[in-house]
């Protein structure tokens, strides 16, 4: 059924895909780009996941967002707007696979560190990166064609799981 939400267990070849975008995506953006970041859940070894990567290009400031938007068009990318989230710029990706989500955002802006953070907890604690793949089992289970009420299903244990990292980020640096 078309729209249908899949979580489907981890691939080795989600890496290998962040990759090959990547090495497509990095020349154009050239200078512009800091760094180019695999978030969400096909980063995490071993979570399940909707079979899409998300990327997160990484830029020095929000005023070099003009540059990146025109880079990024050459290549295939259409400007989306910041989709709500301020400061995190979307782009959709050219035809064909494989799938995946594009985002710019400059070094200081809150939902890198968010996506960086989650990251980097679920890949430190593989038990924590597997309550939450069940959780998205289950979610997807009971809302196949409802993306809305999947990602809220989703909120509530990502923001334990943020506060979590930042605890975990505190104590640490203050050893």
């Amino acid at each position: 059924m078309a729209g249908t939400l899949e979580v489907v267990p981890y691939s080795e070849a989600w890496p290998l895909v962040f990759q090959a975008l990547k090495a497509r995506v990095e020349p154009a953006l050239g200078a512009v780009c800091q760094r180019i970041e695999h978030v969400g859940s096909t980063s995490v070894p071993g979570l399940p996941a909707k079979p899409v990567i998300d990327i997160d290009v990484v830029i020095e400031r929000d005023d070099q967002l003009g540059d990146a938007i025109e880079r990024l068009a050459a290549i295939g990318y259409e400007y989306q707007g910041d989709k709500g989230v301020p400061g995190r710029y979307a782009f959709g990706s050219p035809p064909g696979p494989p799938e995946h989500h594009l985002y710019v955002c400059a070094e200081d802006n809150p939902e890198l560190l968010r996506h960086l953070q989650f990251r980097d907890y679920l890949r430190r604690h593989p038990e924590e990166a597997a309550a939450y793949g069940k959780l998205k089992r289950r979610l997807a289970m009971e809302n196949p064609v409802d993306r809305a009420a999947y990602g809220e299903g989703k909120t509530r244990w990502i923001e334990r799981t943020l506060g979590l990292a930042r605890h975990e980020t505190l104590s640490n640096t203050t050893r």
